[in-house]
């Protein structure tokens, strides 16, 4: 269902044929490095939090990690991940394949700048074994990110 959403969601700008389905798992950042032979932090991980009783997404590099500091000094809160029955819920993407694309609901969606160095990234499509290839300028477009921020160490 949810690669099915993310597709639908690429068909709308006639981009659906991006989408790549492989045999291997891209579940992990590893896993996705392998299948695509490219660095782990070239893979766009998406985080899902839990902000004032609001979901959100942020998507950052594959080798990063949100700094606890930074994420309260720009949302003036705590950072609270959310569990993987509430990721699948809000986001209708289950955790190996969430993706700021074909959401289930509208929700903020946030590019940490550790996705700057990379002239190309490959977030997630919707399941385990799907993914697709953007250019920085295509993951602002097609996330309809809010704003770039800087969360990560």
């Amino acid at each position: 269902m949810s690669l099915a959403a993310v597709k639908n969601y690429f068909s709308t700008f006639n981009l659906e044929h991006r989408i790549m389905v492989l045999q291997e798992s891209t579940a992990t950042v590893d896993e996705a490095a392998e299948a695509h032979g490219v660095d782990p932090d070239q893979i766009a991980k998406t985080l899902s939090f839990m902000l004032n009783d609001t979901p959100l997404l942020i998507v950052t590099s594959g080798m990063s990690r949100v700094d606890n500091q930074k994420y309260k000094s720009h949302f003036s809160k705590k950072a609270k991940m959310l569990n993987p029955q509430q990721v699948l819920e809000y986001t209708g993407h289950a955790i190996g394949g969430v993706c700021p694309f074909g959401l289930k609901m509208p929700m903020d969606v946030y590019l940490d700048v550790s996705l700057k160095k990379h002239s190309e990234v490959i977030p997630a499509a919707g399941d385990l074994f799907s993914s697709i290839k953007l250019n920085i300028e295509e993951l602002e477009k097609y996330s309809n990110f809010q704003q770039w921020i800087d969360v990560s160490k």
